[in-house]
């Protein structure tokens, strides 16, 4: 086994295969020695020697092995599934995906957003009747839209509201930091926000100051027409409140790309309400998804390479 500059662990997602990864990395770094472990026994060989091991997650046994491991670049934009405790003590630095995501998930929330305003869902489902019945719509022009979190997902989707003419609040815990939103809300100001909001997106990380951050009272405060977009994670919002809210139409309507729990039981009654859509975790997917990445830990493998300075370092 060789020693390689870079190792690419077992890893598929969005039905892409790691040799995707490995082909766009070899396109970024002709002259390094980029590796694939195929098997858990090659991975362990492989790893001995690799600089940098790119992956979804890192064992402990793994990193024992892991005698020239300078950077671990964690394919997900959370590493708090990380052994991050022995990664620091082993002076190993970890990067994740973070700004991946930000075109693919932009265009779910507009796609979502615009399906909402025009009714599509009304509009399927007569298609599917063969109901020639005239509804009501509504605008995204000139209406309020609401994004808690200012990350590189949130800040993409503010990007592409610009051009619908739209008045923007963005919700993040410094808001002393700004963004692209027409107004910055710390989170202690989130009902004020929640009140004034057409829409709502939720682009923030789970944390706990952000779980059931969308409660009984979130929704009492949210006006009764207005809609719900989650693409960040399900335990943000409280799913029986949610419940309650749809059921007392407390709020217009929810399109969720994330739930809690996940997977949703087929049983559960989000999946009865006419105007809630349910898409199964998958506004993450991209057929480019590894070409993304790829540059971001390329050009991390050239920082190590000339003391630069390294991307997405969360670590």
């Amino acid at each position: 086994m060789s020693e390689p500059d870079v190792l690419l662990l077992r890893q598929k997602i969005h039905g892409l295969s790691v040799d995707e990864y490995a082909d766009a990395m070899r396109e970024w770094l002709p002259d390094a020695d980029i590796a694939v472990g195929r098997t858990p026994e090659e991975e362990r060989e492989l790893i001995e020697g690799a600089r940098v091991v790119a992956g979804f997650n890192i064992d402990p046994e793994m990193l024992d092995r892991a005698e020239n491991l300078e950077l671990f670049a964690c394919s997900y934009a959370g590493t708090g599934h990380l052994p991050m405790k022995a990664l620091e003590e082993a002076g190993v630095a970890v990067t994740n995906a973070s700004g991946v995501h930000g075109p693919n998930i932009s265009e779910y929330v507009i796609g979502a957003l615009i399906s909402l305003a025009r009714n599509f869902p009304r509009a399927a489902r007569q298609q599917e009747e063969r109901v020639w019945q005239s509804f009501g719509s509504q605008e995204l022009y000139g209406s309020t839209i609401t994004v808690v979190g200012m990350g590189a997902i949130g800040q993409a989707v503010v990007d592409r509201l610009e051009p619908f003419g739209v008045d923007t609040i963005g919700v993040r815990y410094t808001p002393e930091k700004g963004g692209p939103t027409d107004e910055v809300l710390g989170f202690d100001e989130i009902h004020d926000a929640l009140r004034r909001s057409d829409s709502v997106v939720l682009a923030c990380p789970l944390t706990d100051a952000t779980r059931n951050l969308l409660d009984d009272e979130a929704f009492k405060t949210m006006s009764a027409d207005a809609n719900l977009v989650n693409i960040a994670r399900g335990g943000i919002v409280d799913t029986d409140a949610l419940v309650r809210a749809l059921r007392g139409n407390a709020i217009g309507a929810a399109f969720l790309d994330v739930t809690d729990p996940e997977p949703l039981p087929a049983d559960h009654p989000l999946w009865g309400f006419d105007n809630v859509r349910i898409t199964p975790h998958n506004a993450g997917h991209s057929p480019v998804y590894f070409e993304r990445l790829a540059d971001i830990v390329a050009g991390n493998y050239e920082a190590l390479e000339e003391g630069g300075e390294i991307e997405n370092r969360v670590a």
